[in-house]
C-alpha cells in the first residue's frame, strides 16, 4: 500500500465527524502530498474543509438529510495542535463538555498559551483567550475543566444537586487527583473542590 493509499483508508476510516489537519499524517507522507490527498478527497466530497488547514469527515443525519455541523470543540482541539497551543475550555464550553449544562454554547470560550483569537464556524463562534504557559500546564486537563466549570457557574449557584452532578462526572481517581491538583485554586473554588470529592 503506497503512502497516499494509507493516508487515504485512514481518514475514510475515521469516525464521522473527525478532525483533522496535516499534521497529523506527517509521519506518512510530506505535507505537499498530504495537501493533495486533502485536496482531492474534498473535491471528491469525502471530506470537509472548515478553516484553512482543517478539515472534518462530515457526520451525516438521517433525520435531517443533510451533513451537520463540526464538533466545534474538536475544531478548537485541532486548531490547538496546528498551532501548537495548549488550551482549557472555560465558561459555557467547560460546562457542555463536563455534561452540567447540556445547552450547546453559541460561543465557545478557551483558555490558550497561544495569541487571543477569534473564529467563526457557521453558527457558532471559537474564542481564544491568552494565558500563561504555566496556567495551563499545572494541571490534568479533567482538573483544569472542572475548575473553569465551577467558575462559570460562579459560587452562588452551586447548589447541592449541582454538586452532585459534578461528582457523577468523575471517577475516583480522577477526584483524588483534582483535590491534589486544584489546591493552588481560589479559596472558594477549592472548597466547592471538597465537597463534590466527598460527594
Amino acid at each position: 500500500m503506497s503512502n497516499h493509499e494509507f493516508i487515504e483508508t485512514e481518514i475514510l476510516n475515521k469516525p464521522s465527524g473527525s478532525v483533522f489537519i496535516a499534521s497529523d499524517f506527517v509521519d506518512s507522507a510530506s505535507y505537499d502530498n498530504i495537501r493533495q490527498i486533502f485536496s482531492r478527497l474534498e473535491n471528491e466530497g469525502k471530506i470537509r474543509r472548515i478553516l484553512p488547514g482543517i478539515y472534518d469527515k462530515p457526520l451525516y443525519s438521517k433525520i435531517l438529510d443533510q451533513e451537520v455541523a463540526p464538533d466545534i470543540n474538536a475544531v478548537a482541539e485541532a486548531i490547538a495542535r496546528k498551532n501548537n497551543w495548549s488550551i482549557i475550555p472555560s465558561g459555557n464550553a467547560a460546562l457542555n463538555l463536563l455534561g452540567i449544562s447540556t445547552q450547546v454554547p453559541a460561543k465557545w470560550e478557551y483558555l490558550s498559551s497561544g495569541d487571543s483569537k477569534d473564529y467563526q464556524i457557521g453558527n457558532a463562534s471559537i474564542s481564544f483567550t491568552h494565558r500563561a504557559d504555566k496556567e495551563l500546564n499545572r494541571m490534568s486537563t479533567k482538573t483544569a475543566l472542572v475548575i473553569q466549570a465551577i467558575k462559570a457557574l460562579g459560587e452562588e449557584n452551586v447548589s447541592e444537586d449541582v454538586i452532585a452532578k459534578f461528582a457523577s462526572k468523575l471517577s475516583d481517581a480522577e477526584k483524588a487527583q483534582l483535590l491534589t491538583e486544584a489546591k493552588p485554586t481560589t479559596a472558594w473554588i477549592y472548597e466547592i473542590i471538597k465537597k463534590i470529592c466527598k460527594a
